[in-house]
């Protein structure tokens, strides 16, 4: 029987290894590569072709939700599972829209974490328990010009753009996270501050704080 293949994306060493350590025990599961940010991830899972991806939220430079994004837009074929501390409605909201195919919290996954690897990969949705009720439950309807709806209006490179500029990265610095120019990188910085009326980078700082796409 082949092996669900697996990539691990985590900025923390000790953690990718525990996870690994974990799931080396499961016959059925093969770990083939490990990433320590969000590019490397999006980089791996072209050369790896994993069914799964275990994607960490706050990571360097790209961040999981950021590389999930990215791995959405190309079209890769890897599940994307939420490996993380944050048990937060509106990460979980964003990823799922994203096309994330799970989400799990690091302190309740233990030996869960190899049946959440296999829900996904057979093409079920993994949701933990602790937040699939509030996650699931209607949401009051959003009113139109909301501060969500401005993140939500943004195309998925602005979103990748708007983490990178928040956390302080240079136009030089997001091109190169992003493989692209220094010019398109400036095209994208200004067309993000125009969409969200935004003037400064402090504004701009605030935003991301309040919309959780960056943390303290």
């Amino acid at each position: 029987m082949s092996k669900i293949r697996i990539l691990i994306a985590d900025d923390h060493a000790l953690v990718r290894e525990g996870i690994h350590a974990l799931l080396a025990l499961c016959d059925d599961l093969e770990v083939v590569g490990e990433a320590a940010d969000g590019s490397e991830a999006v980089e791996a899972a072209r050369q790896l072709d994993p069914d799964v991806v275990l994607m960490d939220i706050n990571m360097p430079g790209l961040g999981g939700l950021e590389a999930t994004l990215a791995i959405r837009r190309e079209n890769l074929r890897a599940k994307i599972l939420v490996l993380t501390q944050y048990d937060d409605r509106e990460y979980v909201t964003r990823f799922l829209k994203s096309g994330a195919a799970g989400y799990v919290l690091k302190k309740a996954a233990g030996s869960e974490l190899a049946s959440a690897v296999r829900a996904v990969y057979r093409g079920g949705l993994v949701i933990d328990p602790a937040l699939a009720r509030e996650v699931l439950s209607p949401a009051a309807p959003a009113t139109s010009g909301t501060r969500d709806d401005l993140y939500a209006s943004l195309t998925d490179r602005e979103k990748q753009v708007l983490k990178l500029v928040a956390e302080g990265s240079s136009n030089k610095e997001v091109a190169q996270v992003l493989g692209i120019s220094v010019k398109t990188a400036m095209s994208h910085r200004e067309r993000v501050m125009q969409k969200l009326s935004i003037h400064n980078r402090t504004d701009l700082v605030k935003f991301a704080l309040k919309q959780g796409v960056i943390k303290l």
